[in-house]
């Protein structure tokens, strides 16, 4: 029998698992972090956050600025510690 080999998709995103990483520390549910976004004039789905966090979306400079304004954190704490972009 012959085996497919499924391939990974390449991750569209980095920030996505510290994005989740700190949400869960700060005890906030996708949908509490998608409401906050919200009341700042983001307009960003449950689903629509799951997705970015685990890589299979793009997120725009809009987005990430809200979701680290909303988080109290800096833009570069979602990026790996290899990363000397800022």
């Amino acid at each position: 029998m012959e085996q497919r080999r499924t391939k990974k998709k390449p991750a569209l995103n980095w920030a996505g698992p510290r994005i989740r990483q700190i949400r869960n520390q700060q005890g906030l549910s996708q949908e509490m972090l998608s409401a906050r976004c919200e009341a700042r004039g983001l307009i960003l789905s449950r689903s629509t956050l799951a997705k970015i966090e685990i890589q299979v979306r793009c997120l725009t400079d809009m987005e990430l600025l809200t979701i680290a304004e909303v988080l109290h954190v800096k833009v570069k704490e979602f990026f790996p510690d290899r990363m000397k972009l800022f």
